[in-house]
């Protein structure tokens, strides 16, 4: 029996629902593409708060956007493939600019911006205090804020921060600078201290650093700090006065010349020629040096030290007798 074949035309005559249900399937479908994009331009159109620069580390988009919602940027993973369509965005620091930026917008600056930076250095023995308001000028910070924000979010008011030249965006603010640095320095004193003990305990390594802050401030090089370390180490064990002029240089007298009026008049506990034991908290932010002498200091008799003027270096002694006679030959 031979079947007659069916054209499309034949077919939506004999079977009027057809076109309506196509009409229809295609009607749904053009309002499930509207509203799509409708959501997508109500989504892109959200205020998106931002700090006015912001830091992208380099990997994929998908670590990007990891890292900045571990900074409490609020990103979903719509944001990746938006990104994917506008571009990957550059590594380092971003220069944002405005802080009311909507997600469209935001998203476009992290692939097309970039920021200015400023290099500042922090000298190891420098105290943070001097440090700051030295950073403030060349920043153009608020000296009043950076110093609020420091003493704000460190855990100590002093050696927090790690010895180091860093690229710094024109434009972060006080509190995001205080933040990134203390950070880059608790990483750093974690990744060595994991290294030398295998774990991390910030109070015991904070108890190093004070007497590497001592001995960073005391030692002519750093051949002698692992001395100067038996010098201390020798002294705290017999109860005897640590009496050294680089305890006073704490805070804002990190280059105050240490005088006998001085060392008469300053009561406070970092006077070390009045009071026994080490400093409260560090007197200063030290190298890497200066921490390893702390925890490996050098095995001496030595309880005194003074500088050879023709040298630079100290000549250490074992007694008063031979101290006084190397403190004579310098007159």
């Amino acid at each position: 029996m031979e079947i007659p074949f069916l054209s499309a035309k034949n077919e939506a005559e004999n079977n009027p629902t057809i076109p309506k249900k196509k009409y229809k399937i295609f009607f749904i479908s053009c309002h499930f593409f509207l509203f799509f994009i409708l959501g997508i331009f109500y989504y892109l159109a959200k205020p998106m708060p931002s700090d006015s620069v912001v830091y992208i580390p380099k990997g994929s988009v998908s670590q990007i956007i990891t890292h900045l919602k571990q900074n409490h940027y609020d990103l979903s993973p719509v944001d990746k493939y938006i990104l994917f369509f506008l571009g990957h965005p550059q590594s380092g620091w971003i220069d944002i600019g405005s802080q009311t930026l909507n997600r469209a917008e935001f998203l476009h600056r992290l692939t097309v911006s970039k920021a200015a930076v400023e290099s500042i250095t922090l000298i190891p023995g420098e105290t943070s205090v001097v440090f700051l308001q030295s950073v403030a000028k060349t920043l153009n910070l608020n000296q009043e804020k950076l110093l609020e924000a420091f003493g704000r979010q460190s855990p100590y008011t002093e050696g927090v921060f790690y010895p180091e030249t860093y690229k710094i965006p024109r434009g972060i603010t006080e509190d995001l600078l205080i933040a990134m640095l203390l950070k880059y320095a608790q990483n750093r004193h974690k990744q060595t201290a994991q290294k030398i003990f295998g774990e991390y305990n910030a109070k015991k390594w904070y108890q190093y650093l004070i007497t590497a802050s001592v001995i960073q401030k005391e030692a002519a090089s750093e051949a002698e700090m692992p001395l100067v370390a038996s010098v201390i180490y020798n002294r705290l064990k017999i109860g005897m006065k640590l009496q050294m002029d680089g305890t006073l240089n704490y805070g804002i007298h990190s280059h105050t010349k240490v005088t006998p009026q001085r060392i008469k008049e300053d009561n406070s506990p970092y006077n070390t020629y009045k009071f026994e034991g080490l400093p409260p908290t560090a007197v200063c932010n030290v190298s890497l040096a200066a921490i390893r002498a702390a925890i490996f200091p050098a095995k001496t008799d030595y309880l005194y030290f003074v500088r050879d003027r023709g040298t630079g270096r100290h000549i250490f002694s074992k007694n008063l007798k031979d101290h006084n006679r190397a403190v004579n030959a310098q007159k």
